[in-house]
């Protein structure tokens, strides 16, 4: 698979090294265009890839063109990418917040896809939702899957207004967990941990629970049932969260987000 990238930021180069990672192309099939010289030679050496300033000439002989600029940059980029685009190539955004119309009418080009990813998808463990126009074919689909899950999980949502959606409940999730990580941290510390004896408890908590809930068969609340036992010291932790609205709280921030999320999208 022959893949273009505009633009080779964090999570540009998150795909790079995971498509590499997964075999899913080889170095020589992906070319990289960004505006900094820095950049291009930093990605060129790490990876093989080549590496170019002209976003057209990036998009030429690709199969799949990976838009992964900053969306304040999309009034520079999609000009320029205007009219360049022919069957069966496939246009795969990862800008948040430009919805479907503007990334086909920006492109003048039917066959788009927009995806939500998330920063966990720079260590292979992500979550990638994502959407596509109409006129994506099955093999364009397959093409998104194999990029999308090489960086971790992907799910498809057939209404665009679920990518707002997920943005706020996956989007912008691994920020909830690092607050939760840092918050308990804070409390090891004012019980009487270490620094460094509370992060690592943190971390490591937070990760094999996610690791323990991703391998169960069981829900989040049947989970926590199971490890709460009556009148003991994690009953107590949660009636002090419970008391606090820690789930009419989560509610609130989530749809906070949304709301912003839909704000960013012009919906």
């Amino acid at each position: 698979m022959k893949i273009g990238f505009i633009g080779g930021g964090n999570m540009g180069e998150a795909i790079i090294s995971a498509l590499l990672d997964k075999a899913i192309c080889a170095a020589a099939e992906i070319t990289v265009s960004d505006i900094s010289p820095q950049r291009r030679e930093a990605l060129a050496r790490r990876y093989g890839i080549a590496t170019t300033d002209d976003n057209r000439a990036a998009v030429g002989a690709a199969e799949v063109i990976v838009i992964a600029v900053k969306p304040q940059n999309v009034a520079e980029v999609l000009p320029g990418l205007r009219g360049a685009l022919r069957p069966p190539q496939l246009a795969l955004s990862i800008m948040a917040g430009i919805n479907l119309t503007t990334l086909r009418d920006g492109l003048d080009y039917p066959a788009v896809v927009r995806v939500m990813p998330n920063t966990p998808a720079q260590v292979g463990v992500g979550m990638s939702a994502w959407t596509a126009s109409p006129e994506v074919t099955a093999p364009q689909r397959a093409w998104a899957e194999a990029i999308l899950g090489a960086m971790g999980k992907e799910i498809y949502l057939a209404d665009e207004a679920g990518i707002d959606m997920a943005t706020a409940v996956s989007g912008s999730g691994p920020a909830y967990v690092f607050l939760l990580a840092e918050a308990m941290t804070q409390a090891g510390e004012a019980i009487g941990l270490s620094p460094e004896v509370a992060l690592e408890l943190a971390i490591q908590t937070v990760f094999g629970a996610a690791t323990y809930l991703r391998q169960s068969d069981k829900p989040p609340a049947e989970l926590r049932r199971l490890v709460t036992s009556p009148h003991g010291t994690t009953a107590a932790a949660l009636d002090e969260l419970t008391a606090g609205g820690f789930s009419g709280l989560m509610k609130r921030a989530i749809a906070a987000a949304h709301r912003r999320a839909r704000e960013l999208g012009g919906s």
